[in-house]
């Protein structure tokens, strides 16, 4: 997966780059649809997958703010305090 999202971000980089390329030597519409194109796979395909590859395994209830997190910061917050 790691790969995959390397290879996809290395890509849009390219293809908005070939982008503006077509822009600064006058056609404007084919330039303007590459880059398009790169800004929309990069929204709805790169960011999903990266979010996904990130967040897989990982428990959502140790990044929420319940009663028992809320207790853990002041004890540690407390406990910095104490040892200045």
């Amino acid at each position: 997966m790691k790969y995959v999202i390397i290879t996809l971000f290395i890509s849009i980089i390219i293809l908005i780059c070939v982008g503006y390329y077509f822009k600064n030597i006058g056609d404007h519409l084919m330039g303007d649809k590459l880059v398009g194109i790169g800004i929309l796979v990069s929204s709805f395909i790169l960011m999903p997958l990266f979010i996904y590859h990130r967040w897989k395994n990982k428990k959502v209830k140790d990044y929420m703010l319940t009663e028992e997190n809320i207790r853990k910061m002041r004890d540690y917050e407390k406990k910095k305090e104490d040892l200045k």
